[in-house]
């Protein structure tokens, strides 16, 4: 086997949009770069292109490798052969099922397959067979491990456990214009940030928020992120009455930096891998309240730097939202907790040190 600094890795994704498998592409040709001799990305592309570029990393454009039309699965099959055969990829390491199965088809023999399971899942269970075959399968999490094993079959000796990490905040607070005014009338300011869509489970959040406002008018609801539910979300904060307690802030790339103007956050998910959320909050010392679902009880500890709530049950979140409001000084330990958690496990470094082991092991 070579030595690190010769490997020539291969990066498949399905793309370089927005995104917390996007994230973790970007982080290991950071922890990677310098490292070993040449990182290569291909995906059908996106906004994080230019990130790659300023690494100077090449990325290659391949079709969706989700699409289901056979021209465009011949042509990712060629693409990916003719790129580990013209970069002479000695590493691929693959971020989608998809990715992995093509991998299985096209990498020679002697390319070390190595792939990332970003979530749980119990669909495709033959492909996915078929997919992690000859792979080392890096889970984000013990429940994703789990999965693998449990329902894919995947033999335990393949699967090894990462958690995902996020860097530490520079501590630059830009005020959020709206928050600064909020919490300038006195308000506590509860986040929620994520994809509006139904895995995040907002819908349930606004219910909580409803039973919240009731105990509590001073509490402001903050929601940050866009996606298909985004209407319907509005249409139900109009329908309950609470626009002028829920805000909308839209989609921000400076998530750290708003979460550290917030007084807390929830996770209302309603299925996960291992989330960054929590952790990213964490990273600013403060607490979360989350759905205790897949891998977000691999982070939060309940009643140690946050609580943990079933999912679907607005009246349960409400409950521990009222709870933090009314407790400041169960919050201040709460959020001291968290930043400890954070440093101990879910620092760069640590995930920098966890990869950088594993690459050498290979």
């Amino acid at each position: 086997m070579k030595s690190l600094c010769e490997q020539n890795i291969l990066m498949i994704t399905r793309t370089m949009d927005l995104g917390g498998t996007e994230n973790v592409v970007l982080q290991l040709c950071e922890i990677l770069t310098g490292k070993v001799n040449k990182i290569i990305v291909c995906s059908s592309g996106g906004v994080h292109e230019k990130k790659l570029q300023e690494m100077g990393i090449k990325h290659y454009l391949i079709p969706d490798i989700t699409s289901k039309n056979p021209m465009d699965m011949l042509k990712s099959c060629r693409l990916i052969k003719s790129i580990i055969d013209k970069e002479q990829i000695t590493i691929v390491h693959s971020h989608h099922r998809m990715a992995a199965f093509y991998a299985e088809l096209v990498a020679p023999r002697s390319v070390v397959k190595v792939a990332n399971a970003h979530n749980t899942f119990t669909d495709k269970k033959e492909l996915t067979q078929l997919a992690y075959r000859n792979t080392k399968v890096v889970a984000v999490g013990e429940m994703v491990k789990k999965n693998l094993i449990d329902y894919f079959e995947i033999s335990k000796e393949q699967v090894c456990v990462i958690h995902n990490a996020v860097k530490p905040f520079d501590g630059k607070i830009v005020p959020v214009e709206i928050l600064y005014k909020e919490h300038a009338k006195g308000n506590v300011l509860i986040g929620n940030i994520g994809r509006l869509s139904e895995q995040k489970g907002m819908t349930y959040f606004i219910e909580a928020a409803k039973i919240t406002a009731k105990a509590h008018p001073e509490a402001r609801f903050i929601i940050v992120g866009d996606g298909e539910e985004k209407e319907q979300l509005q249409a139900q904060v109009k329908v309950k009455g609470l626009q002028d307690k829920v805000l909308f802030l839209g989609y921000r790339n400076d998530i750290q930096n708003v979460m550290s103007q917030l007084d807390f956050v929830v996770l209302s998910s309603l299925w996960e891998g291992l989330p960054l959320t929590p952790i990213e909050a964490y990273s600013v010392g403060k607490t979360v309240i989350g759905t205790a679902v897949d891998g977000t009880p691999e982070i939060i500890r309940d009643g140690v730097d946050g609580y943990l709530v079933e999912p679907r049950n607005p009246v349960q979140l409400a409950e521990k939202m009222n709870k933090l409001i009314e407790n400041p000084r169960i919050r201040s330990e709460m959020e001291t907790q968290a930043m400890k958690r954070y440093q101990d496990e879910f620092s760069f470094e640590k995930l920098s040190k966890r990869y950088i082991d594993f690459y050498e092991e290979l």
